[in-house]
């Protein structure tokens, strides 16, 4: 084993350095994107890592009344789930820097740790919207989490494989999947959409409402964490939905091409539509959006069960 080449590729390429400065460049473009689409001029280039380092400089400020030990951890915690994630993932149409059978829900489960850590950032504080952002955050995570993780199951079961690596692959041998699976498509494209708080789904941190929901008790390095971690999850959201139902990932080329035209897609999306209440984004989507995910997998089932 080439230890400094392991270490290369987990902290510089395809990962750590590497994918932090990934998710700020897809955070700008998806910035740049909506203003377009409202006739605004937007961010410029430099905007995202300008705000992280003003944020890493800046004091944190711990509330009194609060558990220290944990208000510190939570940030880091979601940003290691998140670049814990990406090494299962074919970041920059690149293998996987660690793959193996069962891989899929790995991921999904550290892909769920950035929500469960914003809501318990919430809940620790003695502030009242954060308590209420905290409250919507959990309540969210369980309208969307389920969808989009049925929305992935669906290319899994046609691959025959929990495996992010086999399913990718199969996907650049078969028909792309969201002709053969667009209602999953459709559910993946928007359970990503509200598990990352994007608009209309940013019921939890409306600023209009309770200033940042969740975080807003969060200053200097624990806030840019926080915004780091939601970065990184929106590249490998898009890598993930991209390899499943957008033909696979087998180069850099690819990654981008795809990846750019689904950023463009949820851009589109939130330009489209204005912020939904919390009960409207519960409500509608958990029995709208699960119930269409779970119809789709039990075709599919039946699909495979007749070998069609």
């Amino acid at each position: 084993m080439n230890t400094p080449l392991s270490l290369l590729y987990l902290l510089i390429f395809p990962g750590g350095l590497f994918l932090i400065a990934m998710g700020l460049v897809y955070e700008w473009a998806d910035r740049k994107l909506v203003a377009q689409f409202q006739n605004r001029i937007g961010p410029r280039w430099f905007q995202p890592l300008a705000d992280v380092i003003k944020l890493l400089a800046k004091e944190e400020i711990i509330p009194a009344g609060v558990s220290s030990g944990l208000f510190t951890a939570l940030p880091i915690v979601a940003v290691a789930a998140a670049l814990t994630a990406a090494l299962n993932v074919p970041m920059f149409g690149l293998r996987p820097a660690y793959s193996f059978s069962g891989d899929l829900i790995v991921a999904m489960y550290l892909l769920s740790l950035m929500t469960l850590c914003t809501g318990l950032a919430g809940a620790n504080t003695n502030d009242r919207f954060s308590l209420i952002g905290a409250t919507r955050t959990l309540t969210q995570l369980f309208s969307y989490e389920a969808p989009f993780m049925l929305a992935l199951l669906g290319p899994a079961i046609m691959a025959g494989s929990w495996n992010i690596s086999e399913i990718n692959a199969y996907a650049e041998s078969h028909l792309w999947m969201v002709v053969t699976q667009p209602i999953g498509a459709l559910v993946a494209i928007i359970g990503l959409m509200g598990k990352l708080e994007l608009p209309p789904f940013d019921a939890p941190e409306a600023e209009t409402e309770i200033v940042s929901g969740a975080l807003t008790e969060y200053s200097g390095r624990g806030l840019a964490l926080f915004h780091i971690g939601k970065d990184i999850e929106l590249v490998i959201g898009l890598t993930m939905v991209s390899a499943f139902y957008f033909g696979g990932l087998s180069n850099p080329i690819y990654f981008i091409v795809k990846t750019v035209v689904l950023l463009l897609i949820t851009a589109g999306l939130q330009s489209l539509f204005a912020r939904l209440r919390i009960d409207q984004t519960v409500g509608m989507w958990w029995r709208l959006g699960a119930l269409l995910a779970l119809l789709q997998l039990l075709v599919l089932i039946v699909f495979k069960g007749f070998g069609l």
